[in-house]
């Protein structure tokens, strides 16, 4: 598995954990060993592994989860880290995610996730995104 692979795998599982509102699989995709940081839309930064965790337990606890596509728009290496740029598609909101990704016992871990209003893909920028989980 290449690490590019290995890297948008760690990014599938984010949003697979945040769709399916499975706390467990998101406790387990954060790194442990590095400080991590997280801006939900319209939220304060969030800085520690603890005031993250509680954020997305407190997103899990909604009884409605939102809905929504997302599309890899780009996957970028150096060394142990990687950032992932990614679309947030809802039915209200068109959004891009920054995730960031360390290597962390022979895993990638997310370290940082932001996301944030964007004007709409247009066409063109549709050609370089890859549909993912839909």
């Amino acid at each position: 598995m290449t690490e590019k692979f290995s890297v948008q795998f760690a990014n599938e599982a984010f949003y697979l954990a945040f769709l399916g509102g499975d706390f467990a699989a998101m406790d387990g995709l954060w790194a442990h060993d590095t400080d991590v940081g997280c801006i939900h839309p319209g939220w304060e930064p969030l800085l520690g592994r603890e005031q993250v965790m509680e954020s997305w337990n407190a997103i899990f606890a909604n009884s409605e989860l939102p809905e929504f596509e997302y599309r890899e728009v780009s996957t970028t290496l150096s060394s142990d880290c990687a950032i992932v740029l990614t679309y947030e598609i809802f039915e209200e909101a068109f959004l891009v995610a920054t995730n960031i990704f360390v290597r962390e016992d022979d895993a990638w871990k997310i370290i940082h996730h932001q996301s944030g209003g964007c004007p709409p893909m247009t066409d063109e920028d549709e050609i370089g995104a890859e549909p993912l989980l839909q």
